[in-house]
């Protein structure tokens, strides 16, 4: 065995999920006959009402919707299972050629539905508004008001298919390469191949030298792959400028910020609140230098426990505290958290060809949603599954409101699964007693909640400038997109950290900037939204509870604003974002307070 690289067994290396409440397996012919009955469906469907949808009465209309949203789901539920056998054999060409083979039959049947959203924003708005106002359109009634917010962005119905079909043959197919890229790398480390996950997870480990090492394997294979992945990243920068250009959005995070259903002024807000704040990093990071006694300090040194404070947690006891953190906040989430581990629904295994990373699935309102994650058994992994248990269990209470009301704007799709990581703190807070483990769980919080905060914001901006830069200059190389990453993510930090040369290659590695342009922020946004729940909470639990369920069941069926308001709060407020910023300085001022007495 090699020192400081073998990992410990866990628990997890059996937990594996179990895909037969989707379908038997990869050969069950429900598969290709679902997919025939939606062909079918689809067909039936344009058939009907492409004549005359703008004659259609409210009840007409909502029979519609049903009948829409039926087709969708069955798509959706077969490729849910296409995708999630798919991360878990990412180096298996046959899944990858299922997953495609999918996405381009899928993209033939919902090409037969385009004509359903140009229809209905064609409708005139006042006659719009008067069947919204019917009773009979109530459940819809969101969901169609947000299809008409596109209006000025949709091409003619030819013109749309064209673009959709471009996308499966064109952009798919470089996150496609990205994605395989990256799980088939292996990185050398002390005589061992690690995977992307493995290597990553060793920037947290206890030993300096071997934080060192991993931190300069990433950085030395990415370098090694730069000339794919660069390429990648110019692809995909190309195809959303075309995108944007063809749909007329006015810059490059317009339709993420329509989707998210919140407005440019309010992410600029919430942007200028964060940078306001980054004084904050660097005052925490100047803290965690005398308590490692290190100087510099460096980018490989973030997210290095505390001396002392290295505690391992199985799977068992990953569960145990977990779900007890939830059952505490409420029995009824609680029950509904204990399912994901009797039932087969999470993944956890961290096996070679497994894409890295973690996140949580809602696949369809008649299933249940599936949670994935790479456990290796650090206080940081327990955090990840109470964060992706916190998404299922948003998604699972969500899947009353239907299939297409179901899902959320990522503004608030991340408040449950962050407030899921605070009350699994608070857990962990409860158990410990010992002072130095205690500071010990304090920073990795306040380094937790730094990088859904700072660090996302950060990366934002590099989104922001690399989206600018590709549309002013054209193509990007490897040094240019360098120069940008060092720019936006080293000023949070001042001088409270030195990083090492291959630093400025780890753009490459993050797959939100290649599937999800826009994201980041969002993060940002659902970390501070839950820092003023919790701060709400615990100063009236009883009566906050029920407005907090209240708000998971509605989904993506309403606005954000009005799905928040269910607790109190008021999207609106500007001092919303400082007073959940405020909240993070008391930590950090806790934590100067733990270390005087360590």
């Amino acid at each position: 065995m090699v020192k400081g690289v073998n990992q410990a067994a866990t628990g997890a290396e059996q937990i594996h999920w179990r895909l037969g409440d989707l379908y038997a397996g990869v050969g069950d012919p429900r598969l290709t006959e679902d997919m025939r009955w939606a062909d079918n469906a689809a067909t039936r469907f344009a058939e009907v009402y492409r004549p005359g949808l703008g004659g259609l009465d409210a009840a007409q209309l909502a029979a519609a919707m049903a009948q829409l949203e039926a087709i969708r789901q069955r798509i959706g539920r077969v490729g849910t299972f296409r995708y999630l056998s798919y991360v878990t054999h990412a180096d298996q060409p046959a899944y990858g050629a299922a997953l495609q083979a999918y996405e381009e039959a899928a993209t033939a049947i919902q090409n037969q539905l385009i004509f359903f959203d140009i229809a209905w924003n064609a409708v005139e708005d006042s006659r719009a508004e008067s069947l919204l106002a019917d009773p009979a359109l109530a459940h819809w009634a969101h969901l169609l008001r947000n299809w008409r917010r596109y209006r000025d962005h949709l091409r003619s119905e030819s013109e749309e298919q064209i673009l959709s079909e471009k996308r499966v043959t064109g952009r798919a197919l470089w996150e496609r390469l990205f994605d395989e890229t990256l799980t088939e790398m292996r990185f050398p480390l002390r005589g061992k191949q690690l995977t992307e996950q493995e290597v990553l997870t060793l920037l947290s480990d206890p030993d300096r030298e071997l934080r060192r090492d991993a931190a300069e394997s990433l950085s030395k294979g990415l370098e090694g792959r730069l000339h794919t992945l660069t390429t990648c990243f110019n692809a995909v920068l190309a195809d959303k400028a075309l995108d944007d250009r063809l749909h007329r959005y006015p810059h490059w995070l317009s339709d993420r910020n329509l989707s998210n259903e919140i407005s440019d002024k309010m992410v600029k807000a919430l942007e200028h609140a964060v940078v306001g704040c980054y004084g904050l990093v660097a005052r925490y990071y100047r803290l965690k230098a005398k308590l490692l006694k290190v100087s510099p300090l460096m980018d490989y040194d973030r997210y290095a426990p505390l001396p002392g404070d290295e505690r391992r947690y199985d799977w068992t006891e990953c569960q145990r505290i977990v779900l007890a953190a939830v059952t505490d906040f409420s029995p009824e989430l609680g029950a509904i958290g204990q399912r994901f581990f009797a039932e087969g629904w999470i993944d956890a295994a961290l096996v070679p060809g497994k894409r890295g990373g973690a996140f949580a699935h809602p696949v369809t309102p008649d299933v249940h949603p599936y949670l994935m994650v790479n456990y290796t058994g650090t206080v940081r992994d327990v955090m990840t599954v109470a964060h992706e248990l916190g998404h299922g269990i948003h998604q699972y209470l969500a899947r009353e409101q239907g299939y297409m009301n179901a899902d959320t704007p990522l503004t608030t799709a991340e408040t449950a699964s962050v407030f899921g990581e605070m009350l699994t703190f608070g857990q962990l807070m409860r158990e410990e007693q010992d002072p130095r483990r205690r500071l010990g769980l304090l920073c990795g919080k306040i380094e937790d909640t730094f990088a859904t905060v700072f660090r996302q914001m950060a990366m934002h901006r590099f989104e922001e400038v690399m989206h600018g830069a590709r549309r002013a200059e054209g193509e990007l190389s490897k040094e240019r997109l360098a120069e940008l990453w060092m720019q936006t993510q080293t000023e949070q930090f001042a001088d409270s950290i030195q990083f090492s040369p291959g630093y400025r290659w780890w753009w490459s590695y993050i797959p939100h900037f290649i599937g999800s342009p826009g994201y980041v922020y969002a993060y940002a946004f659902g970390e501070l939204l839950t820092l003023a729940l919790i701060q709400r909470y615990r100063a009236a639990p009883a009566d906050f509870v029920p407005g907090y369920i209240a708000m998971l069941k509605l989904g993506g069926s309403k606005a954000p604003a009005e799905v928040v308001a269910t607790t109190g709060i008021d999207l609106e407020d500007p001092e919303i974002w400082s007073r959940a910023l405020d909240y993070m300085a008391g930590m950090v001022d806790e934590a100067e307070k733990l270390a005087e007495v360590r």
